[in-house]
């Protein structure tokens, strides 16, 4: 007979879990829906179903209302916040998503869910059953036996933790399980509001238990105990004894187990399939219910509406599905199959000759490349595709030979290149690489729908698939059902039929036109065409050309640094292993742990991590490397190894064989403050604060002999940038009077003369400038100048004296979010704050810190792009040998020839001050010029 096996769920605790997961990136749907904790719960629930094979399953919710714990003691759970809104807005949905699953839901009046789960466990025991507690909650440990186990998820669902008694008792450091509910009569839990006994924390508790065994040994032989620890346990001895009850899990719930009612059943498609489709569950629906077979589908009532918390446009009207083989649970209603269409083949002279000619017609055309890969630096193309109304579009394939392909393409050149028509993509950067290839440069104004629903909405996903199914109800073909999944059989879009390459392609072009079609009123109304059109559309141009450029690097230079960086790896590591008196694995962070707090007895004084483990994190051993030189070795193999392996080695491989430069890529749809960033590779992280890493710089370097590199970088920005947006009359004196922000800021809030500021000073005033205005409190800034919290509190009391503005500042911005539920930068960029009237604190101050953070963070990024756009337009229009080639943050580089540098110099300072006019805080710039980027900066 197979083993029975009962998987027994805390709902409250899973759905609570999941929520807080994804705080700082919440998963939020197109109806403005945050979906984190139904996507949590339910990954959670199916790689259980998945993974574990459960012969029994059931999921516990907590009752409406007080439990006996609440008529035992009033305090009971009463500091809890009231539960966030999006979690109330959850439930609903997961109880639908249970019984879809046709999973048993148990609720008690009276009761919790950890004493129904503990009832239950106990019961199915006796009958035979393991039984899996699914639970986070660490209360749980005291239920654990032989046969029942805490089985706790990751936050994200990837990943889970069994703990059975020996884990339980390591963890707790106790000898028994039921030791469990003493440690927390002892200690209190802080969660539940139970108090325990003041002064008596998790280690000194289990020291008490080695010695008294139990609570009620501990009080009954309290004589034996010494000074303050001795009155505390006599003076809260019924408290203590009250909190071992309150912690005691009720193992007499009126339920019984009934195994027949808890089997796992085949789950309910229909039920399943509706919940998804109304979250918008995309992969987790196609992972769970599968593709399913050919169905007639229903149109389903389109979301309407608008607000402030998601994107509630009006959907446009779908016309009517004739036959499908969507499957019920999509989120779109209409594909390629159901929804007429007409999309011509162009495979003759006649045909491109007719297809141009219609296109030189129009004010508008929407266009899209077909190619062998995703590089736009490196892949060949391969077709393109064009739309000028709905339903209709165009294929033109091209050879696999490049001179036939450009004969034709050149054909194609003038209405590229037609300045009076624009030119309509999704991702259109991409595209204008791939013709620049080809001897074409797409002019015109560009609409991408990509960079447009960026605009309107920075925090939900921006590609084709998910604008097209929100918005159009309608699903595109699937780039894998053409060239297949990732790997050695994937083909590439020359090997695919051309009835099948024409149907995706042209389909590519045509629901593009149809997102232009859509979001266009949309930007007007949202009062982001302006932003759009000065902005954004005119960066993509600069953009193309900076990829398109790329830069050199000296991939020999690279490889001698390599060879260096392993020896002083080694040497770190050789240093570690003399220190610790052992040899260990420095990348096992369990090892570490060992090696630190239990063999050097390093004093550890933080949470060990969920599977008992001590924490050893980056954060957690910075603390220690001041005072501990074996931690500051650890730290410092860590950096060698990881700048070795992800730049050092990394970047010789990612030297473009047709360039024989690197074309990083430069995403402007993704930071929802409206920063650039930097992939493949990411060149914004390079850690340039330490020797090593700066010296990376050192391998970027001119195209030949007759160029230089030159940087371009604004000076204090961000502190700037507040001072503007504050108004605050202190920090603007100081930069228009010239001085240096830290030492004013140090001057006032220390009470020196601005003459005799010292070097502590000004790092403390520094450290303050760049720490408030990004949320950090009195703990934070304690951590940071390894100072003390009360210290720290009167080091921020005496900031905001001084920048009374500023704070006002703050404090308006906070409330101008609560009120109307956005920010924007200076030029008029939004961004939503969807939790800034949570009830939830630690949602609330987190909205607040990014509603604090946006417009100065925001109008900086405006700042240089507006910048971009000027000095590229110069570069431009004086035929300049010159060229932009990065931009990392608030820094701009230049391959700079030789002869230009005197002229270009100040012109780029002069474009890099004055891109935003009218502003009140003197804009500096600096410049330099170099061999290489580090000398340059």
């Amino acid at each position: 007979m197979s083993e029975k096996k009962l998987f027994l769920l805390d709902g409250h605790a899973l759905v609570y879990r999941a929520h807080f997961a994804f705080i700082t990136r919440p998963l939020i749907n197109s109806k403005g829906i945050n979906t984190s904790a139904m996507t949590g719960f339910t990954r959670t629930l199916w790689d259980l179903i998945r993974n574990e094979n459960p012969t029994h399953l059931a999921v516990a919710f907590d009752p409406s209302g007080p439990t006996f714990r609440h008529e035992m003691y009033e305090p009971y759970k009463a500091n809890r916040e009231e539960q966030p809104d999006d979690i109330k807005m959850a439930f609903p949905y997961i109880e639908r998503i249970v019984k879809g699953f046709k999973i048993p839901i148990i609720s008690l009046p009276g009761y919790e869910a950890d004493d129904a789960i503990g009832t239950l466990s106990k019961q199915a025991e006796k009958e035979g059953f393991k039984v899996y507690m699914v639970t986070p909650d660490k209360d749980y440990a005291q239920l654990v036996s032989e046969n029942i186990f805490m089985y706790k998820p990751s936050r994200q669902g990837n990943g889970v933790d069994i703990l059975g008694v020996k884990e339980v008792c390591e963890s707790w450091d106790i000898k028994r399980v039921d030791q469990v509910i003493d440690m927390l009569g002892l200690m209190g839990d802080s969660v539940d509001n139970i108090p325990g006994i003041p002064g008596i924390g998790q280690k000194t508790a289990a020291k008490l238990l080695a010695e008294f065994d139990t609570v009620e040994e501990l009080i009954e032989r309290s004589n034996e105990l010494k000074g303050k620890q001795k009155e505390k346990v006599q003076e809260f001895a019924e408290q203590g004894l009250l909190s071992k009850t309150l912690a005691r899990i009720d193992l007499e719930v009126p339920i019984q187990f009934d195994a027949k009612s808890y089997e796992i059943e085949p789950f309910d498609r229909e039920m399943l399939s509706e919940v998804f489709k109304e979250l918008e569950f995309r992969s987790l629906a196609k992972q769970i219910l599968g593709e399913g077979e050919e169905e007639e589908p229903s149109n389903v009532a389109a979301p309407t509406g608008a607000g402030t918390q998601g994107t509630l446009f009006e959907l446009p009207a779908i016309a009517e599905p004739v036959s499908s083989a969507l499957p019920k649970h999509a989120i779109a209603e209409n594909d390629i199959n159901n929804t007429p269409h007409t999309y011509h083949l162009v495979d003759d002279v006649s045909k491109q000759a007719e297809l141009i000619r219609l296109l030189e017609q129009q004010s508008s055309f929407c266009f899209d490349t077909e190619t062998t890969g995703i590089d736009a630096n490196e892949a060949e193309i391969v077709g393109m595709s064009f739309a000028v109304k709905a339903r209709e579009a165009y294929y033109v394939p091209l050879p696999k030979k490049r001179e036939e392909a450009l004969a034709i393409m050149q054909k194609f050149k003038p209405v590229f290149e037609n300045e009076q028509i624009e030119k309509v993509g999704q991702n259109i950067k991409y595209d204008a690489i791939i013709l620049k290839w080809y001897g074409i440069e797409l002019k015109g104004t560009y609409f991408d729908t990509m960079v447009v629903h960026y605009l309107i909405e920075p925090e939900l996903r921006h590609n084709m698939d998910y604008l097209a199914e929100t918005y159009l109800q309608y699903k595109p073909v699937s780039i894998t059902s053409l060239i297949g999944k990732k790997g050695k059989g994937q083909l590439t879009m020359r090997d695919v039929n051309l009835e099948k390459v024409k149907e995706y392609a042209a389909e590519d072009a045509d629901i593009t036109w149809q997102l232009k079609e859509f979001l266009a009123p949309h930007l007007k109304t949202e009062g982001l065409e302006d932003l759009y059109k000065k902005m954004e559309a005119p960066l993509i141009k600069v953009l193309v050309d900076l990829e398109y450029e790329g830069v050199r690097i000296d991939g020999d230079f690279l490889t001698a640094y390599s060879k260096e960086l392993a020896i002083e790896v080694d040497e770190s590591e050789k240093a570690v292993y003399e220190m610790a008196g052992l040899r260990f694995n420095m990348a096992s962070p369990k090892q570490v742990g060992e090696v630190l707090f239990d063999k050097l007895k390093i004093p550890y004084r933080w949470q060990k991590t969920k599977t008992g483990q001590y924490a050893t994190n980056e954060e957690k051993l910075a603390e220690l490397a001041k005072d501990h030189p074996i931690v500051n070795n650890i730290l410092k193999h860590r950096g060698l190894s990881k700048l070795k392996s992800t730049y050092v080695d990394a970047l010789p491989k990612m030297i473009n064989p047709r360039t024989g430069r690197i074309h990083s890529s430069f995403n402007q749809a993704l930071a929802a403050t409206g920063r650039l960033s930097s992939q493949n590779p990411n060149l914004q992280n390079i850690p340039i604060r330490t020797p090593q890493g700066a010296k990376v710089r050192e391998a970027f370097i001119p195209r030949d002999e007759n160029y230089v590199l030159m940087a371009a970088d604004y000076s204090q920005i961000e502190l700037r940038i507040i001072a503007e947006i504050s108004g605050d009359e202190a920090m603007l004196e100081a930069f228009n009077a010239g001085q240096d922000i830290h030492s004013a800021t140090a001057a006032r809030v220390f009470g020196v003369p601005y003459d005799e500021v010292d070097k502590e000073q000004r790092y403390r005033a520094k450290t303050v400038n760049f720490s408030i205005v990004y949320g950090a409190g009195a703990t934070n800034l304690s951590q940071q100048l390894d100072i003390k919290r009360a210290e720290a509190k009167e080091l921020i009391e005496n900031y905001f004296k001084q920048y009374q503005g500023l704070k006002q500042y703050m404090d308006e911005t906070v409330e101008f979010a609560r009120k109307n539920g956005y920010v924007t930068t200076l030029s008029g960029r939004k961004r939503y704050i969807r939790d800034i009237n949570s009830k939830s604190s630690l949602e609330r101050s987190n909205a607040e810190r990014i509603a604090i953070n946006t417009p100065i963070q925001g109008t900086a990024a405006d700042l240089i792009k507006l910048a971009m756009i000027d000095i590229h337009k110069v570069l431009k229009e004086g035929n300049y040998r010159t060229k932009m080639i990065l931009q990392v943050h608030d820094e701009l580089v230049f391959d700079a020839h030789k002869a230009e540098v005197d002229v270009l110099q100040p012109i780029i300072a002069e474009k890099m001050k004055n891109a935003m006019t009218g502003l009140k805080v003197p804009i500096l710039v600096g410049i330099d010029t170099g061999n290489n980027w580090l000398e340059a900066h």
